[in-house]
């Protein structure tokens, strides 16, 4: 990374995100959290400046912002932050953990993050803003909309299609050819067996 990056969040994604940084021996100027409570707090020796508006004191080409913001459930939140700089006109680096597995031929849109232990297989795309989190495993050809995060542990089989804004829960299996609807949840430890309606929620081994 050619600028420095303000990490947009406190949390335990957060400090994840931090320390893949350092591992990479990026620059972090600090993070940003609307609780101001933390203004006496550090994460790994990152310290907290202020809450998202300190970001108007840089331009957008003097820093890169990385999104530190996790989700449980729903994803819309990341999705508004990640969009408010966009529009102001800022970038989002993407954050690829060392010990994951990309092809060179999968595709990865802006601000995404990979974290470690994850594999991405060969003709696959990472929509913008997106997270595949510690050991998911994406097989061939899968297409993940923006928004998206895939949480620990998940699988993915070859041609998953996750629309924008769905949150896969830890664990959860997807089997080849499966298409998730926008905005859906599976729930952690589901078997997925047959496409995904949007906006819904699965769970179960089958999901329904």
């Amino acid at each position: 990374m050619n600028r420095p990056v303000i990490v947009l969040g406190g949390g335990g994604h957060a400090k994840v995100l931090i320390d893949t940084l350092h591992i990479q021996s990026v620059k972090v100027l600090g993070f940003t959290d609307p609780d101001l409570g933390k203004a006496e707090e550090s994460i790994l020796g990152v310290p907290f400046i202020g809450d998202d508006d300190i970001i108007c004191k840089y331009t957008p080409d003097q820093v890169l912002l990385v999104n530190g913001l996790g989700t449980t459930r729903r994803t819309s939140l990341r999705k508004q932050l990640f969009l408010k700089f966009k529009k102001s006109g800022y970038c989002f680096a993407n954050v690829i953990h060392p010990s994951s597995i990309i092809s060179s031929y999968v595709r990865l849109g802006e601000g995404v993050q990979v974290m470690a232990g994850a594999i991405i297989q060969t003709g696959s795309f990472i929509g913008d803003n997106s997270i595949v989190n510690t050991k998911v495993s994406i097989d061939h050809d899968c297409q993940i909309d923006p928004h998206v995060h895939i949480a620990p542990g998940v699988t993915l089989s070859g041609e998953v299609t996750v629309g924008e804004g769905a949150h896969i829960g830890t664990g959860a299996v997807v089997i080849q050819g499966i298409q998730i609807g926008r905005e859906s949840l599976v729930a952690a430890g589901s078997v997925v067996i047959k496409d995904v309606a949007k906006g819904v929620t699965v769970k179960g081994v089958p999901a329904i």
